[in-house]
């Protein structure tokens, strides 16, 4: 419940105000829905990805009228968010990490054309190796992008800055794009005390009119304008330029806005948070959620008689080196902490800016520590601040940094403690049983395949170890290990990022006893394909020979979680180059290693944490995507639809996908797998779900063999057809589409699914088709 806090006298304001206890990116969302932009492009990634799911359950319940457009990936949310922002109105976004990266092209396209909007990073590490937790390793490719970048310490700074940016970001001095950074699951996650405007007109009095008179844009018919026209020398360095100038007056800029903001509420973000630096002989520099541990640190150096103070920034683009300087001038020496590192530069960024300030502004005397820590999401304890005082300390005692540059936190490695080989590999004759045999009728052009009684494959070897960390009930593996089943020999197989991926490899230990490859959701196909061309070459030249390999490798790509949506791209041109490789993908229809948000495989009406279900909303909006037909149509030798409710026709398929991916090129296969966490169903009904997905029509399974389309099962032929509805009544996502006031999304469905299958018995019936 909120509180009122002018009333309760527990700040100093001008405007009312209420206090809320919320995480950093609840704050995030506040702030966005009191500004109420007009458009949000977004792509879920933790630890960003929850500021999109409470903007989405805001606006069922109609609290803003932001437009929320979920992308096909990072890449997608960055252009929606610059064409929504050079149409003249006020654009939002949040990412984190390689998501981050994979819309940097993008940045300084934004900040080069000078249209403004605000964009939340929620820091994280970068991968590779993956690794989900928050350090500033994203934030520092951000630095040479063109957008000023405001800091927050705790979520109440992330409330406050969303606020001040949008004002930065349209001043006529600046019109810049801005990031406000925060601390991924330490700020994002951890719940405060936080005060926030009471009134939504108090903000908008404050951020001022939207858009700025004469701003241009693309709407204005009387006034059309070029955007991001081609430019030669002189004219491209003389836009880089006024970009320059623009970005040393956001400085200026800031500090004014911080000191109206100040008067309105009572808080205050001055350009550095120094804290007790008056007289500080030794001092340590640390950024967002460690820079409010340090003051204790501080206190307790300074009951011991110690003169220490700390530096914290609250914007570092543009970088603020004559404050900084002026703070260090009288400081002994001072620890810079890096949450990232510039690797080959030594030291992380910030150190190597510091020292440029100093050496700028004349101060030789002061000495300066790099460490590199908290990588990860390594936790920042008092006792580590105390350390990083201490190097400061023996800094000025001996008169000299001894270890001017070196990381914090990490362990040497102990040899007896390497990674130990827990499952042994595969034996060949284990795997090709020879019960399977597929053979291609040249009459017919088809591949047939003789298959065993499935009893008699029961003996073969499971691919992955059953000690990974999958959710009760999940679809995944059985999906997977049935599909397996078909396949004979030996695998090289690559995941797409996500739960099948997530769940299987906690370092040190993995549940792959094949060789295992991964890679990031939008380059998989690519990936593999690079793969598959080097062993043919190297088979061909003859370097491989010493392996003595019985049988060629199966490369199978394994993607879900919307692997097809960020990742489509690159699997049509892996497709259109027919690489011999199976790509196969378990449909969760959404992004489920991410927290069960929207899919373009969402099915119309289908609840998510990004699609809620609303007094003005019933799910998702549109219709799924159908990548069977997608990549049936780049004409690769051989496309499939299975399910483990029907193992006989799934097994079969895989065999006929080994024969094609190894004779003769590109299969793609579709499963519909069960995600009972997110579902909303029970653990054991999995199987039920997904075969009553089948008999529905929903998902039919067919298979699409040199461009001819055949029904593998036909459930109106064996009178087992059932109604929509009963297969939606089997999930807690869906039930809500059988209410009456729903019943504009399940009649949407119904139409799409009926015309789908009518479809698909038409390209069954005709071979033209």
């Amino acid at each position: 419940m909120a509180i009122d806090i002018k009333k309760e006298g527990l700040v100093d304001g001008k405007v009312e105000q209420r206090m809320v206890y919320e995480s950093g990116n609840e704050m995030a969302a506040y702030a966005a829905h009191q500004i109420n932009y007009h458009v949000m492009g977004y792509f879920p990634i933790s630890p960003s990805t929850e500021v999109a799911q409470f903007l989405d359950l805001m606006k069922v319940n109609g609290q803003h009228d932001i437009v929320l457009i979920p992308a096909d990936g990072e890449h997608g949310s960055a252009g929606i968010c610059y064409g929504a922002s050079t149409a003249g109105g006020r654009v939002f976004n949040a990412t984190s990490a390689n998501g981050y990266l994979y819309m940097i092209e993008q940045m300084p396209v934004q900040s080069g054309t000078r249209f403004p909007m605000v964009m939340n990073l929620v820091c994280r590490s970068v991968s590779g190796p993956l690794d989900i937790h928050g350090d500033h390793s994203d934030l520092y490719f951000a630095l040479n992008t063109g957008w000023p970048i405001l800091m927050c310490r705790d979520p109440q700074a992330v409330y406050d800055m969303n606020i001040m940016a949008i004002k930065l970001a349209e001043d006529k001095d600046v019109r810049l794009p801005v990031i406000v950074a925060s601390d991924g699951y330490f700020t994002s996650h951890q719940k405060r005390r936080v005060e926030t405007f009471a009134h939504r007109k108090d903000v908008h009095d404050f951020i001022g009119e939207q858009p700025p008179v004469g701003y241009p844009h693309t709407l204005d018919r009387d006034n059309p304008i070029t955007v991001g026209p081609y430019m030669n020398e002189p004219d491209y360095i003389n836009n880089c330029y006024q970009q320059s100038v623009a970005m040393y007056n956001a400085e200026e800029v800031y500090d004014r806005i911080r000191k109206e903001y100040f008067e309105l509420t009572g808080r205050d973000y001055p350009i550095l948070d120094l804290y007790r630096m008056e007289d500080a002989e030794v001092a340590v520099f640390l950024m967002n959620s460690s820079s409010e541990i340090i003051k204790d640190v501080v206190d307790q150096l300074r009951a011991k008689g110690i003169k220490a103070g700390s530096i914290a920034p609250n914007i570092i683009r543009p970088f603020p080196a004559k404050q900084i300087a002026e703070a260090l001038k009288n400081v002994k020496a001072v620890t810079v902490g890096d949450r990232a590192d510039s690797y080959g530069a030594h030291g992380g960024n910030m150190v190597l800016e510091i020292k440029a300030a100093l050496f700028t502004y004349g101060n030789k005397d002061t000495m300066v520590i790099s460490r590199i820590y908290g990588l990860g999401g390594k936790d920042f304890y008092a006792e580590d601040g105390h350390n990083m005082f201490q190097f400061a300390i023996d800094a000025v005692k001996a008169g000299k940094v001894e270890v001017p540059f070196d990381y914090y936190g990490h362990t040497p490695g102990d040899p007896t403690k390497a990674p130990k080989r827990v499952l042994n590999p595969m034996k060949y004759e284990s795997l090709n049983t020879g019960l399977i045999k597929a053979t291609k009728d040249e009459g017919t052009g088809k591949v047939n395949v003789k298959m065993p009684p499935l009893r008699a494959l029961t003996g073969k070897p499971k691919r992955l170890a059953p000690g990974h960390g999958a959710c009760p009930g999940c679809g995944i593996f059985s999906g997977l290990e049935l599909f397996f089943k078909g396949i004979e020999g030996d695998i090289v197989a690559l995941f797409h990022t996500g739960c099948a991926m997530v769940v299987t490899t906690g370092y040190p230990y993995s549940a792959h006893k094949a060789t295992y490859i991964h890679n990031l959701f939008q380059n998989g196909a690519a990936t593999l394909s690079g793969v598959v061309e080097m062993f043919w070459e190297r088979k061909r030249r003859g370097e491989l020979d010493h392996l003595n390999l019985k049988d060629d490798f199966t490369f199978v790509m394994i993607t879900g979680d919307g692997g097809m949506d960020i990742g489509m791209g690159p699997s049509i041109g892996a497709a259109l180059r027919n690489h011999k490789m199976i790509i196969l993908e378990y449909d969760n229809e959404g992004y489920m290693n991410t927290g069960a948000q929207q899919s373009y495989s969402t099915p119309i009406g289908h609840r998510t944490s990004t699609s809620n279900v609303g007094k003005s909303k019933g799910g998702k909006r549109f219709q799924h995507k159908d990548t069977a037909q997608i990549m049936a149509a780049t004409h690769i030798p051989y496309v499939f639809t299975g399910s483990e409710s029907f193992p006989q026709d799934l097994v079969k398929k895989a065999a006929k996908a080994q024969w094609y991916a190894q004779h003769e090129g590109m299969v793609y296969g579709k499963i519909l797998i069960a995600c009972p966490l997110n579902w909303l169903s029970e653990d054991q009904d999995g199987s039920n779900i997904v075969g009553e997905a089948v008999n529905s029509c929903f998902f039919p399974l067919y298979e699409v063999e040199n461009g001819i389309t055949t029904l593998t099962y036909n459930p109106e032929d064996k009178n087992k057809k059932v109604p929509l509805s009963d297969w939606l009544k089997m999930m807690g996502k869906t039930r809500h589409m059988l209410k009456p006031e729903y019943s504009e999304e399940l009649h949407a469905f119904e139409q799409e699914v009926e015309r789908r299958w009518n479809m698909l018995k038409a390209k069954h019936e005709s071979p033209y088709l």
